[in-house]
């Protein structure tokens, strides 16, 4: 299947669906993700925290594709957000998915009452010119938290991976990222947890296009620009999540999910502004 593609800044192109890998660990965890990568799946999510890299990089290096036809992420945790520890937690990420570089680093979350995230991004722009890492973002961060990095750094994110999907869309903060060029991927694009994939709307949405619930807000993400990286287990989940390009939204399906966005929709009120995870 032709995936359609996104391109944000310093060159980054990434495929438009991607796979994450949350729990996704250990023997079975690396055979789910051998799975994936066998029904085409190109991009694979992980982080630090995850405690999962082998199991990811185990599947990179057991596919059968040659390295650079894979796309791999991880994160920086809170804890280890000073220099010193960030260099030594990237380079630990790397030894770990046995990989001689990642593809892409994020900054996991800012936590900035603890602020030091500015210091986490010069760690990763230096692991970056080391050849640790192909591409460096961040996720969970707020406009503010990247025009801080703007004007102590001087250098932006190619990607923030965020909390999206139609309770929460997200509007102001895909069109920041449109305007700077920062990819926008999606965590809990299905709504993890909450009632949105038995929605009474997303349903009707789905019979009409004689689809499942989850193909219909897979295809959305699509449509608003943003790449989604929804996890499963389940290799007949993996195919009907992965099969979504055909799916053409009307303007009223449009219309009709719009109408789920909550004034604050998170599912679980974790607000960059404040929250803070280690």
């Amino acid at each position: 299947m032709d995936v359609p593609t996104i391109q944000g800044r310093s060159g980054l192109t990434l495929p438009a669906i991607g796979l994450g890998t949350y729990s996704l660990d250990g023997f079975d965890g690396t055979g789910s993700i051998l799975e994936a990568i066998q029904l085409g799946y190109r991009l694979l999510d992980s982080a630090f925290n995850y405690e999962n890299e082998g199991a990811v990089g185990a599947g990179v290096r057991r596919c059968g594709l040659a390295r650079h036809e894979l796309i791999v992420t991880s994160k920086l945790p809170g804890r280890h957000h000073r220099y010193e520890d960030a260099i030594t937690t990237v380079e630990e990420s790397v030894l770990r998915m046995g990989l001689d570089a990642i593809d892409i680093y994020l900054i996991h979350w800012p936590n900035p009452l603890e602020d030091h995230y500015v210091e986490a991004w010069r760690a990763l722009i230096d692991a970056r010119d080391r050849g640790l890492v192909k591409y460096i973002g961040v996720s969970n961060f707020l406009p503010e938290h990247i025009e801080r990095l703007r004007k102590e750094t001087g250098e932006l994110p190619a990607l923030n991976q965020i909390e999206l999907h139609p309770y929460f869309p997200q509007t102001e903060q895909l069109a920041y990222h449109r305007e700077n060029s920062i990819i926008t991927e999606s965590w809990s694009p299905l709504g993890r947890g909450s009632d949105l994939l038995a929605n009474s709307v997303i349903a009707d949405i789905a019979a009409e296009h004689r689809v499942t619930p989850a193909q219909v807000l897979l295809a959305w993400h699509v449509h608003i620009g943003a790449l989604p990286i929804p996890k499963s287990k389940s290799l007949e989940r993996l195919r009907e999540n992965f099969d979504i390009f055909e799916i053409s939204l009307t303007d009223n399906d449009i219309a009709s999910i719009a109408t789920l966005a909550r004034t604050d929709g998170r599912l679980a009120g974790q607000d960059p502004s404040v929250y803070q995870e280690f």
